[in-house]
């Protein structure tokens, strides 16, 4: 038998959310915008599964660089390779 190897494997302590009274996802996280050369950070919300990134960026810091449709294109480096991914917002956070 071979073992599973989903996008979310190896994930149940980042991809689980922590269920507090009066904390449930606000809208505005969903329209929130950005503009370009911003930097933002990349916190997967595991309520939405839709424009997620890989497991693997969770908690980094990368640069926008464009739109397409709803989600924002950024790049960030991933060792000595620079990656482009495509995110909604409802996995980014405005660096302060």
């Amino acid at each position: 038998m071979r073992r599973s190897r989903g996008s979310r494997s190896k994930t149940r302590n980042k991809m689980t959310s922590v269920d507090r009274p009066g904390r449930y996802n606000p809208i505005t996280k969903k329209i929130q915008k950005f503009n370009q050369e911003d930097l933002v950070h990349i916190i997967i919300d595991p309520s939405f599964q839709k424009g997620q990134p890989h497991p693997r960026f969770h908690g980094k810091t990368a640069k926008i660089i464009g739109e397409r449709g709803r989600a924002y294109i950024v790049t960030l480096n991933d060792g000595n390779k620079s990656k482009e991914l495509i995110i909604r917002p409802e996995h980014l956070k405005m660096q302060e």
